[in-house]
């Protein structure tokens, strides 16, 4: 893995040092807070500079004082900035967007969560979100339509608060972390081998992801590599993880223009690969396979080859397909756009950020597993709207074929397993590109090896920043490609 550089920086230079970051073409990645000492928090701000060169992390400690927001200078900085506010009591100075973000309006956290110490429910009076002001000649003519937070179908919660004329959306507000379920809490004190049946569970559809970034985060920690066969079949889980998560996207995107041969389609081909992953692991979703130090056991790989490639050649003429359904594309085509700039400064990543031709993807720029020896093809798109957004999302299926197959072909031999032992005060920052993007987890152990704060930073989190400048001065009509193009997850988001 990409080795990962730790720099002290203090209050006074963080926002030229944030600049010089940003001038230099490298991109903030994520903030977090933990608490070495109760009374003495320190922050962390990830940065990832160009392909194969070294993740930085600033470490700064405030010592009582308000720290400097960079939400100015890195716009998706404003999330993370507002979330430390949240959970850990942390002030930003001149912050742009100084409202809460984790705690709904009224709600006040007597002892912030994170913080150490015995915790306290929550104090909540009801009071109204806050939702721009509009101001114009058409002011009367505005309307606001909130919608959710319970919503039809089997769908998480969240509001989504339109000020529209007509079909016209003029601002679009999400707001979510109705359920936020404290998922970084529930890390502490847990041991470490433990601790990866949580991480697969901050967000099902990417357990693999979490578990494979969270477990890499541990062996940095104590200095454990894994066995080379573990880390090639490391590649094949993530993979297979990959090919069902983007065959459902497929199937819903078709739902929302009413192809609805395309929507059933995409649903039975992600069972078929749901039913592959059932074959070869015991578990749909993957789980419970990945454990510090490499896998717990075996895969049943009989068969998987011949399975891949039957369903290979059907999800070809699916895409085909998709590819060529006029009334399919006409939906897709100019909708939902998120240009180059907007996606780098508001932190999209994944496939939306490839689809507005950033060419980023950490399995090929920080390569972690067997990836180094694997050397995935990286698909990148320039017309950032839905349909980039599929198209980048049929190659990668393509190459995820073509990389498990590489796999099952040239598995080296060996165990599957390293001794793996918790080191006391150890810290480690694991990663992975999961199929919707850039997934950290950054662990903190402390003096008897346990667990005492987790950070994960997941890449829905970061692609709920981005997608609201894809519905401003947008229609009704397409509001529903619009968000099923981006392949959000609630869960993924609200940790």
């Amino acid at each position: 893995m990409t080795v990962v550089r730790l720099e002290d920086v203090e209050i006074s230079d963080l926002r030229r040092q944030c600049l010089e970051a940003v001038e230099r073409g490298e991109r903030m990645q994520m903030v977090y807070a933990w608490f070495p000492e109760p009374d003495d928090p320190e922050v962390r701000y990830l940065i990832r500079s160009s392909a194969g060169h070294a993740l930085h992390i600033w470490r700064c400690r405030p010592r009582g004082q308000a720290l400097p927001s960079l939400a100015a200078i890195a716009p998706l900085l404003s999330w993370h900035e507002r979330e430390v506010t949240d959970l850990c009591g942390l002030k930003f100075e001149d912050a742009p967007q100084p409202e809460p973000l984790v705690l709904l309006a009224g709600a006040h956290a007597v002892m912030p969560p994170l913080r150490p110490g015995e915790a306290q429910p929550l104090t909540y009076t009801p009071a109204p979100h806050g939702i721009p002001e509009v101001a114009g000649p058409s002011e009367e003519d505005v309307q606001l339509l909130p919608f959710g937070p319970i919503r039809a179908d089997v769908l998480e919660s969240a509001q989504f608060n339109f000020l529209y004329i007509g079909e016209a959306i003029l601002h679009y507000h999400p707001q979510l972390f109705f359920k936020h379920r404290g998922m970084e809490k529930r890390f502490e004190g847990v041991k470490p081998e433990l601790g990866v049946v949580l991480a697969e569970r901050v967000s099902a559809v990417g357990g693999v992801a979490h578990a494979l970034a969270y477990c890499q985060a541990l062996e940095e920690a104590a200095h454990c590599q894994p066995p080379r066969r573990a880390r090639w079949l490391r590649v094949l889980l993530a993979e297979l993880e990959r090919l069902y998560n983007h065959l459902h996207y497929l199937g819903h995107l078709c739902a929302t223009t009413t192809l609805k041969v395309g929507d059933a389609h995409g649903k039975l081909l992600e069972e078929r690969a749901k039913q592959i992953n059932c074959v070869a692991t015991g578990s749909r979703f993957l789980r419970n396979l990945i454990v510090p130090g490499g896998l717990r056991r075996e895969p049943d790989l009989t068969g998987l080859s011949q399975a891949l490639v039957r369903l290979g050649a059907d999800i070809q003429r699916y895409g085909q397909m998709l590819e060529t359904s006029t009334t399919h594309l006409d939906r897709l085509i100019t909708t939902g756009v998120l240009d180059r700039k907007l996606a780098f400064d508001q932190g999209a990543t994944g496939p939306i950020e490839r689809a507005s031709g950033l060419d980023r993807d950490l399995r090929r720029d920080q390569p972690y597993a067997a990836y180094d020896e694997l050397k995935p093809e990286v698909a990148v798109r320039e017309a950032g709207d839905a349909h980039a957004r599929q198209q980048v999302r049929l190659a990668e299926i393509d190459e995820s074929l073509e990389l498990i197959q590489r796999v099952l072909s040239e598995l080296p031999k060996g165990p599957i397993r390293a001794d793996y032992a918790p080191l006391a005060s150890s810290e480690g920052l694991g990663w992975a590109e999961s199929p919707r993007g850039t997934l950290y987890y950054a662990v903190h152990t402390g003096y008897d090896g346990r667990l005492v704060r987790v950070k994960v930073k997941s890449p829905s989190f970061s692609n709920w920043r981005a997608f609201p400048f894809t519905v401003h001065d947008s229609n009704m009509m397409d509001y529903a490609i619009s968000e099923a193009s981006f392949g959000l997850t609630i869960a993924g988001c609200d940790r």
